[in-house]
Formats: structure tokens, C-alpha cells, sequence
């Protein structure tokens, strides 16, 4: 039997962590080592946002640069796993919503800026799940519950995103965050390390913050799904556990 995977989300931040030394991608590296290795990765990149659920079913997904002005060492980064397509058949039964097969799409950086660093042998299968748009976040949540048997069936839910991404506020010279930042990162994890899983759901509880945390929801509600594929079996770790260029938080959060 296929030992059961972890459900994780990670604050993948500046694409730039895919070649720089950082805390942020030592940490990415030593779990890497540290986790069984799945027998694939489902991944929901904040990357992917569209109308409706798609989902990449393709035996060799392309790898997608969706990022522009940055170097081009980071350009040049090859991580070109297999896909998984009969798991992801497998998906669409499991979600009770229309999900459309989307192969135009790949594995964006919201995927590989971080698996390049926790896998970088690109050797496991990966398939990616796009973030709906038009759906609430309630919707997300319970995606993220039908998709939790994977996890039996030795595949990982990966949520890529960010709790706190506000891009018109990046800051590029700011170690830390802004206080809103802080307090709205602060606020999640609370919520998050206490089990109050609707106190994530209706995140618009956290006040003021909230207004400022983003603008689309895009890079937080891969959370929702990660959430979603939790249990009461699970221990919760928190990594990363910071803000940095002012407006993204790079808080992460390992379900195993």
C-alpha cells in the first residue's frame, strides 16, 4: 500500500528563490529531504487561475515561464517532470464540480520555482489543478476535501501561493513586512494553528489587514484547497514563518 502523503502549501514568493540562496529555498530543500517521496504531486498553483476547474492531464506537461524582466539564468531553469495521467482522471471523479481537461497550460513557476528545490530530480509525476476564478471560498475548501483520498494513494496536494501577496506594495529593498502584512499573515496562522478552519475561510474577519493583503485572491486560495485535504490525523507544521518585500508572506504549512 502506498504510504499517505502530506497535504502542503508554500508561500513560493519572488520566482528568483528557483537560483537564489535563501532561507526560504533552504527550507524548501530540506524538507524535500525529509518527506517520503510521493508517488506523484497534485499541484494548485496560484499561476492558473481561471473560469472554472481545469486540470493538465498530459504525459509530458510543458514547463511554463509566466514571469517577465527577471534574469535569464532564471529562464533557463529545466524542470520537466512526467505527468501523472490517469491520476488526474482519477481527480476529475473525485470533484463534484465540472472540471475541464487543459493542456494548453503546463507546470507554471508557482509549481517548479519551489519543486526544483525539494525535488530537484524532477523524477515524480506532476499534474496541476487551476484555481476557479469564479468560485468561493467554500468551494475551494471542499475541492480540496474530495481530492483528500489521493493522499491514500501516495499522491501529495500542493497548494503554491501566497497569504499575503500584494504586488503594487512590493517593497524590493524590505527585509520584513509591513505591519497590515504581519497582522494579516499573524491572523491566518492563528486561525490555522487553533483549527478554526472557517476563520481562514472567512478571512475577512482579520480586519483592516484583509483589504490590503491582495487584491485577487489568486495566490491565497491554494490554501483553501490544502485545507480541504487536512484531517484530524494530521499534525500541523508551520515553516517559513515570515513576511518579506513588504507585501508577500512566505508562511507555509506542512498537514502530515
Amino acid at each position: 500500500m502506498p504510504e499517505r502523503m502530506p497535504a502542503l502549501f508554500i508561500g513560493h514568493g519572488s520566482p528568483m528563490n528557483a537560483i537564489e540562496t535563501n532561507e526560504y529555498a533552504k527550507a524548501w530543500e530540506a524538507l524535500g529531504k525529509q518527506l517520503t517521496k510521493p508517488k506523484a504531486i497534485l499541484s494548485v498553483s496560484a499561476h492558473w487561475f481561471t473560469k472554472g476547474t481545469r486540470i493538465t492531464d498530459a504525459e509530458k506537461p510543458r514547463m511554463v515561464y509566466d514571469m517577465y524582466g527577471f534574469p535569464d539564468a532564471l529562464y533557463r531553469v529545466a524542470y520537466q517532470p512526467e505527468g501523472a495521467p490517469e491520476l488526474a482522471r482519477k481527480a476529475i471523479t473525485l470533484i463534484s464540480k465540472a472540471v475541464t481537461v487543459d493542456n494548453s497550460w503546463g507546470i507554471d513557476h508557482g509549481t517548479w520555482s519551489v519543486l526544483c528545490r525539494m525535488f530537484p530530480d524532477a523524477d515524480i509525476p506532476v499534474f496541476q489543478l487551476s484555481v476557479d476564478a469564479n468560485a468561493d471560498a467554500q468551494t475551494h475548501f471542499q475541492i480540496g476535501r474530495e481530492l483528500a483520498p489521493l493522499r491514500e494513494e501516495g499522491v501529495m496536494i500542493f497548494g503554491s501561493g501566497n497569504v499575503v501577496h500584494n504586488l503594487s506594495r512590493v517593497n524590493w529593498e524590505m527585509a520584513g513586512g509591513y505591519p497590515w502584512a504581519t497582522a494579516f499573515d499573524q491572523y491566518i496562522k492563528n486561525q490555522m494553528v487553533s483549527g478554526n478552519y472557517d476563520g481562514v475561510l472567512q478571512y475577512k474577519k482579520a480586519g483592516p489587514s484583509a483589504a490590503q493583503a491582495f487584491y485577487t485572491p489568486d495566490h491565497f486560495n491554494p490554501l483553501l484547497y490544502v485545507l480541504g485535504a487536512a484531517d484530524e490525523k494530521d499534525k500541523l507544521m508551520v515553516f517559513n514563518d515570515s513576511c518579506t518585500l513588504g507585501a508577500l508572506s512566505m508562511t507555509s504549512y506542512l498537514f502530515a
